[in-house]
């Protein structure tokens, strides 16, 4: 289990074994005077008896005075509430989650949805967290004056190790300037109870105007902003010379295996108002084979972005085999029915490339890579 006097788990039952209290005297809590929750009351076996507390003039007077102060001091319930914080340099962030049931799969773990869902949380929670903007995915000050937000250029994820239902996973990230045209921002993952790294993954993004749609450059004065909080020496979660940095080939028709006419939900849709780069995520995995899904698990996926979707488009999700190590493509077809995707089936580790374009004119949305590999029995 987790060790250490006060972890997550320690928390997590701390908010959910305590009703609510005021007085400052004998708290639950390690930090006194930190924290004022309204939770689910436990049983009355499993809770301390604490006094009713009559909601009188003077509690209510204290109750406004704690409000002020907190409101005073830029926290909210949720920052002190959330499992996460700067480490010591200022320079990164690191934040816990606990796997939740409706977050796993077919395979009992957490799908690479979740994880992207993830990142993307501890990315805007480090960006709260030093004084950047809530409205917009962490707009600094002179980005919010000229209506700038970030979009994602390019995400790649590497997962070791999926963590499963109830695990606790630690995430780690930092930000850094990537030349003139945007920000590189790097996640490592590890599993909480021993440290282990489960997973990496690195994304670039540009600034985009909100209201005519078009990229822009950062300017001194934005970098200035947010640069201060960046590590003062390149720090990468990958080495320059991992696959993260490989260029991906526009895959050509005919496609091996296709998924076509899918159609963004309202519920797709972020605080900017475009298509979340978590949904792409889901589209380009509707065209692989299920005889991939069955007998494989996702290693890796490297995506570019290239252009939005807005609510009216239809969506082609397109995918093909790629060739390993320079193999060229396929394996003679023979037996299993002559199915690539059979074949495919039987190597411990494969990879593919995609394609999402607009069904209307085949306009390129986005095109990305993909590698599985054999699943470990359980």
């Amino acid at each position: 289990m987790l060790n250490g006097s006060y972890n997550v788990t320690a928390k997590i039952q701390n908010i959910t074994h305590y009703r609510f209290w005021v007085s400052s005297k004998s708290p639950p809590y390690p930090n006194p005077g930190r924290y004022a929750v309204v939770s689910c009351a436990a049983s009355p076996s499993s809770a301390p008896q604490w006094p009713d507390l009559a909601v009188s003039a003077s509690a209510t007077k204290e109750l406004n005075a704690v409000n002020s102060t907190a409101s005073s001091s830029a926290a909210t319930l949720g920052n002190r509430l959330r499992l996460g914080s700067l480490t010591e340099d200022g320079l990164s962030y690191k934040e816990s989650f606990i796997v939740r049931c409706y977050e796993v799969g077919i395979n009992k773990t957490a799908t690479v949805e979740t994880i992207a869902n993830l990142l993307q949380e501890v990315g805007c929670n480090h960006a709260q967290s030093v004084g950047f903007s809530t409205d917009g995915f962490a707009t600094t000050p002179t980005m919010r004056k000229l209506h700038l937000i970030w979009v994602t250029a390019r995400m790649h994820i590497e997962i070791y190790r999926y963590p499963a239902w109830s695990d606790v996973v630690e995430i780690e990230t930092w930000c850094q300037a990537e030349g003139r045209i945007g920000t590189r921002r790097d996640f490592i993952l590890k599993d909480y109870a021993n440290g282990e790294v489960i997973g990496r993954a690195t994304s670039k993004w540009v600034m985009m105007n909100q209201d005519t749609r078009r990229l822009e450059r950062v300017t001194n004065e934005i970098q200035e902003e947010y640069l201060i909080h960046c590590p003062k020496t390149l720090r990468l979660a990958f080495p320059e010379d991992n696959s993260s940095l490989r260029k991906i080939p526009k895959l050509e028709n005919p496609a091996q295996y296709s998924k076509l006419g899918l159609v963004p939900r309202r519920a797709d849709f972020d605080m900017n108002q475009h298509v979340n780069n978590v949904t792409y995520i889901g589209w380009v995995l509707e065209s692989i084979p299920q005889e991939i899904i069955d007998t494989h698990e996702l290693q890796s996926i490297t995506l570019d972005y290239r252009r939005e979707c807005q609510h009216d488009d239809v969506v082609d999700s397109l995918t093909s085999a790629e060739s390993v190590d320079g193999a060229d493509g396929l394996p003679a077809l023979e037996g299993m029915n002559g199915s690539p995707a059979a074949l495919k089936a039987e190597q411990d580790s494969c990879q593919f490339l995609h394609l999402l374009r607009l069904s209307e004119d085949g306009s390129e949305i986005n095109r990305g890579r993909t590698e599985w590999r054999r699943k470990v029995p359980r």
